[in-house]
C-alpha cells in the first residue's frame, strides 16, 4: 500500500484494523513505519499541496486531508501552504475553464459556482471575479 501512495496514519490503521490479532501490535507497526520513513504525514499533505496547485482550493484539500486523519503540524504547514498559492490557484482554474469575463449575471454566478466547488474561498472567488472585469476597464 505504502508503494503506491502515500497515507496517513487513520487510513493506515483503518485499511489495516481487521488483520490484528495482538492489541497494539497494528500501532507498533505503523510507528515502526514511521521510523523506517515509509510513513509521513508530513509527505501526504506536501503532496496534496502540490497536486492542488493549479487545481483545488484551499478548502477541497483541507477538508480530503481531515478525512484521511491528518492533524497537527503537517495540517497547519499545509493549510499555510495552501493560503499562499490560493489566489494563483483559482485564477489559473478560472483561465482553464472559462478564459473569459462573464457576459451576464447568470454567467457570472456560473463562474463563482465552479470556483466554489473546486474548493476556493468566497473572498478568493470575489476577487478573481472583480480583477477579471477590473482588467477590461
Amino acid at each position: 500500500m505504502l508503494a503506491r501512495r502515500e497515507h496517513s496514519r487513520e487510513e493506515l490503521k483503518r485499511k489495516l484494523g481487521g488483520a490484528e490479532t495482538v492489541p497494539g501490535e497494528l500501532e507498533a507497526l505503523i510507528d515502526e513505519f514511521e521510523r523506517q520513513g515509509w510513513l509521513s504525514e508530513h509527505r501526504l499533505a506536501d503532496q496534496a499541496v502540490v497536486f492542488a496547485r493549479g487545481r483545488y482550493g484551499s478548502r477541497r484539500v483541507l477538508d480530503q486531508l481531515g478525512q484521511k486523519g491528518v492533524t497537527g503540524e503537517p495540517l497547519a504547514r499545509a493549510t499555510d501552504a495552501l493560503k499562499a498559492q490560493e489566489l494563483e490557484s483559482a485564477q489559473a482554474v478560472w483561465r482553464k475553464r472559462f478564459g473569459r469575463p462573464a457576459a451576464d449575471l447568470a454567467e457570472k454566478a456560473k463562474q463563482a459556482r465552479f470556483l466554489a466547488a473546486r474548493g476556493f474561498a468566497p473572498e478568493v472567488i470575489q476577487q478573481v471575479l472583480k480583477g477579471i472585469f477590473e482588467d477590461l476597464d
